[in-house]
């Protein structure tokens, strides 16, 4: 029987690269923050933590943890939160977690309930000293991939940036071995925003290769009208026009631009998901869903929410998790996605992979670390052990 003994939080701020705070049409990172969770177990004498973080792009949850979640978890009935085997059970975690919680309003505790959810799977994964994707494929009855395709976003807006140093910045990726980018649009005028589209193709080589994210900054007008100008680039994908839960301005760019929407990744639960299914004019031949479980309560929501796809005629290799560091590589490994993001440059010390992870032909795989291996991964192993000392 695992006993739950200890559960950490601490707030980790993000750094840009070199220094330089990166920025997309909505948000300036400078400043933002990310809760990372360590969970202390004892099974059969043996002393196993199991940690994770809430994803990238919102900021810490440290007060909902502390103040209600981790005293919440720590007060239940030990045996409530283990399943049959006497391992912590993900789910039982997360309900326990959620106790008089109401339903809706899934923001910021959707994330925090995340992060306890998913340093379970990562202890339960090291109890077994397996690497999680196999402990994932294993509970949810998937064979898992042993790559898995990547791409690499940046394209972030920096002061004083200008194509040049674009164009640098998608060079250094293809180096790299990525195949494929993703840049922010939004953030300029539309005429420098295009140039800034055209400089990134040019590198690239086919704006296949390249998809553009304007983080949900367009109203409706606005969203369409970009569907136009970009529609001749047949890029990759064109990502969060607008509001992610105006399921309406969605369906409108579906219904006038022949290339791929890619959404998802601030929505925060199932019935979220099922709205977007039933109203927001997703096309299961092409477009691409980027739920994100450290964002929406855990790999168990998520799990869900790949069910939701599927019962509507939608393929799981149409999701590809946003977020880009080795918690989402280990889940689209294990339950057999499309493939994930990668942060090479930005958002350390949790974007991006550990240097085991060999990028070969687009796709990385996952290493044999226990657990996630987060431990692996230079600047992240730094802050675990100031978190676990």
């Amino acid at each position: 029987m695992t006993q739950l003994t200890e559960i950490r939080e601490r707030a980790v701020a993000l750094q840009g690269a070199a220094g330089k705070t990166p920025a997309n049409s909505r948000v300036n990172f400078a400043g933002h923050t990310v809760s990372l969770v360590a969970l202390v177990g004892v099974r059969n004498g043996r002393r196993v933590t199991g940690v994770a973080f809430d994803s990238i792009g919102r900021f810490a949850q440290s007060g909902i943890l502390r103040d209600r979640m981790i005293p919440r978890v720590l007060a239940a009935d030990p045996d409530t939160l283990l399943d049959d085997s006497g391992r912590l059970d993900p789910a039982a975690l997360l309900a326990c977690a959620l106790r008089d919680e109401k339903p809706g309003g899934h923001g910021d505790r959707a994330a925090a309930a995340a992060a306890l959810e998913l340093a379970c799977w990562d202890l339960n994964a090291k109890l077994d000293d397996e690497p999680a994707y196999e402990t994932i494929a294993r509970r949810f009855g998937r064979e898992p991939l042993g790559s898995v395709p990547v791409y690499a976003a940046g394209g972030y807006y920096y002061p004083g940036a200008g194509l040049d140093t674009l164009r640098d910045e998608m060079k250094s990726y293809l180096d790299l071995g990525y195949g494929a980018v993703k840049m922010k649009i939004g953030g300029a005028p539309m005429p420098e925003d295009l140039a800034r589209v055209e400089a990134v193709i040019d590198v690239v080589g086919e704006g296949g290769r390249v998809a553009v994210d304007a983080n949900g900054r367009f109203d409706r007008s606005a969203a369409v009208e970009w569907a136009r100008a970009l529609a001749g680039h047949r890029l990759r994908w064109y990502e969060e026009p607008g509001d992610p839960l105006d399921f309406e301005l969605n369906h409108a760019v579906a219904d006038c631009y022949d290339g791929a929407i890619a959404t998802g990744e601030n929505l925060f639960s199932v019935p979220d998901v099922v709205n977007l299914v039933r109203y927001g004019g997703m096309r299961p031949d092409r477009d691409i869903f980027q739920m994100d479980a450290g964002l929406s309560y855990g790999l168990v929501e998520y799990a869900r929410m790949l069910e939701v796809l599927e019962s509507h005629g939608f393929d799981r290799r149409f999701a590809f998790p946003h977020g880009g560091h080795l918690i989402n590589l280990h889940i689209a490994a294990g339950l057999g996605l499309g493939g994930c993001e990668s942060y090479p440059g930005v958002f350390q010390p949790f974007g991006g992979y550990s240097d085991g992870c060999a990028l070969s032909d687009g796709r990385i795989a996952p290493t044999d670390a226990p657990g996630f291996g987060l431990e692996r991964k230079s600047g992240l192993a730094e802050a675990i052990v100031d978190l676990t000392a």
